[in-house]
């Protein structure tokens, strides 16, 4: 559905702020009064007005009174007492020159309820189907509002009337949409600086007591729990690293990556194999790094690379199995291979797995935000490269990524 339609839908209840929305966007139409006016001097009735009915309410939402009916814009009438109400059921106009002497109209109520004689009344049907309300006139005197050029002029006006709401609230509808964009924008920002700062300033001050403890060997006990507090806190640190670039992404900076010659590639991704072995003592790790010499890339994007893909491994992969990291240059190319034994990912969950907060059905609670992948993506294709993965029983499952590292300054 069309979420103008939506919006239009939506305001056809009976509630107060309904009603007002709907008076309200009838009164931003600025050429209503001017057909107001139109049909008083053109049919010599006194009365005319856009009216809102459903099946409950008959709401005026503008009206031209040149006989003093004593109507405002916002004023009801009992829908029931009306002929709008019988127009809407049939959805076509209802037209009476002279009621006390019409043989449908001179026992019927409304003309003796309102002392009227002449009267029509034109459905207003929105672009969609739905119907909104009438356009009407009314007079206590006779008058000829029967012949075609009258109910032409009804007619065309209904219809204006109807695309004219459409588009205002088709407008309403976009301001509240750029009004909410720039609402969740802000909130984003907000957000990225809480993590930025009113997180990472606690975390840091944990991290820092975490390395006090890890280093008091003199006291077993202490160094364990340093230990184990000092993984926790990498491991948030690298949770808010991947909510961070998650949030920049979406908010069209994207993952920054800033190329530079990297002479200490090897030392830099061993420390993270060493980090991630420390953090899971129980777990085997199997390091091949072979790069020699100088490369070009984001030392730590690739860093945040390779933990991302081997914290990944670890997660899913067979506990009582190894998980492999080789790592090489050839011909200004780095490849960057992660693989564990384990349950294979599902061949149609292949093409899920760097989907943001996508996580496998098999995934235990706890086992993380589902972005890390996501941004390995990001960071591959930020240096201009690919990140692929196989998986099957036989040989387990690999990510490989491939980025070119040659001198592109």
């Amino acid at each position: 559905m069309n979420p103008v339609y939506g919006v239009l839908q939506a305001a056809m209840d009976d509630s107060n702020e309904s009603i007002a929305r709907d008076v309200a966007a009838i009164g931003r139409i600025g050429a209503v009064p001017s057909m107001l006016s139109v049909i008083c001097k053109n049919t010599g009735l006194g009365f005319a007005a856009v009216a809102r009915v459903t099946e409950g309410t008959w709401t005026a939402c503008a009206v031209q009174d040149d006989i003093q009916f004593g109507l405002l814009p916002g004023g009801q009438l009992d829908v029931h007492t009306t002929l709008c109400s019988e127009s809407r059921t049939m959805r076509r106009p209802i037209v009476v020159d002279h009621a006390s002497t019409d043989p449908l109209y001179r026992e019927h109520h409304t003309p003796r309820i309102y002392n009227i004689e002449s009267y029509i009344s034109v459905p207003i049907i929105l672009p969609n189907g739905d119907y909104f309300g009438n356009l009407c006139a009314i007079d206590p005197r006779p008058a000829l509002v029967s012949d075609a050029r009258t109910l032409t002029m009804f007619t065309l006006f209904a219809e204006l009337i109807a695309l004219q709401l459409e588009s205002e609230n088709e407008r309403s509808a976009t301001e509240a949409a750029l009004l909410s964009e720039r609402t969740t924008a802000e909130l984003r920002e907000q957000f990225i600086a809480v993590l930025g700062h009113d997180l990472r300033n606690p975390l840091a001050a944990v991290g820092a007591t975490a390395e006090w403890l890890a280093r008091r060997s003199s006291e077993p006990e202490l160094v364990t729990i340093g230990t184990r507090l000092r993984a926790t806190t990498r491991r948030m640190s690298r949770l808010i690293d991947d909510v961070l670039d998650f949030a920049r992404g979406r908010l069209g900076t994207g993952i920054g990556v800033s190329l530079a010659p990297v002479d200490d590639l090897p030392d830099a991704l061993g420390h993270v194999v060493t980090e991630l072995r420390d953090a899971n003592p129980q777990r085997v790790v199997l390091e091949q790094i072979a790069v020699d010499g100088r490369v070009y890339c984001d030392r730590g994007r690739v860093q945040q690379l390779l933990s991302n893909l081997l914290a990944n491994a670890l997660t899913h992969g067979a506990p009582d199995q190894p998980v492999r990291v080789v790592v090489s240059v050839d011909a200004g190319e780095l490849t960057v291979c992660v693989s564990n034994v384990g349950a294979p990912i599902a061949p149609p969950d292949l093409e899920k797995v760097f989907e943001p907060y996508w996580r496998p059905a098999t995934s235990q609670p706890g086992g993380g935000l589902g972005l890390g992948l996501y941004i390995c993506s990001q960071i591959v294709n930020g240096h201009g490269g690919t990140l692929s993965v196989s998986s099957s029983v036989e040989t387990g499952t690999c990510f490989v990524a491939r980025i070119p590292v040659n001198d592109r300054v």
